[in-house]
């Protein structure tokens, strides 16, 4: 089980992960070893996680998403595939994070009287600049 937050966690077996080549240069190292991890998580059949966490990550992860709802990350900065399969899980775990934090209800808020009237006097002024502006007869 990776642990994400208080009463969020993911089990390992849900996790798919497809060993590739990684891109960019590097040499022969590069292009016989596969380093690079690709990993997916099909967060519609998540056992694991709470539908409330499953919909906020749906709908926050949509850049990483697929048609079908899984999560795909690709992470190929580290030469060997022990740490890049590490960092593609902690980004992982970020994503759920993020999507498990409570959501914080917005609290009305007035602007204050300064800045009301700090707006009515700019808008007065860039109306008057406009109107200098304007064609009248006589002006040519």
């Amino acid at each position: 089980m990776i642990h994400i937050a208080d009463g969020v966690s993911i089990d390992r077996s849900e996790l798919d992960f497809r060993y590739v080549r990684a891109r960019g240069p590097g040499g022969q190292h590069v292009n016989k070893a596969s380093t690079a991890v690709q990993l997916r998580f099909d967060v519609p059949h998540a056992v694991s996680l709470p539908d409330r966490v499953k919909r906020r990550l749906l709908r926050s992860a949509k850049s990483y998403l697929t048609g079908d709802g899984v999560i795909i990350l690709f992470a190929d900065t580290h030469r060997s595939q022990m740490r890049n399969r590490e960092d593609a899980i902690e980004r992982l775990a970020g994503l759920v994070r993020t999507a498990a934090a409570p959501v914080r209800a917005r609290r009305k808020t007035k602007p204050t009287l300064s800045s009301v009237r700090r707006r009515i006097e700019q808008k007065k002024k860039r109306g008057g600049i406009k109107r200098e502006r304007r064609w009248r007869p006589g002006d040519d």
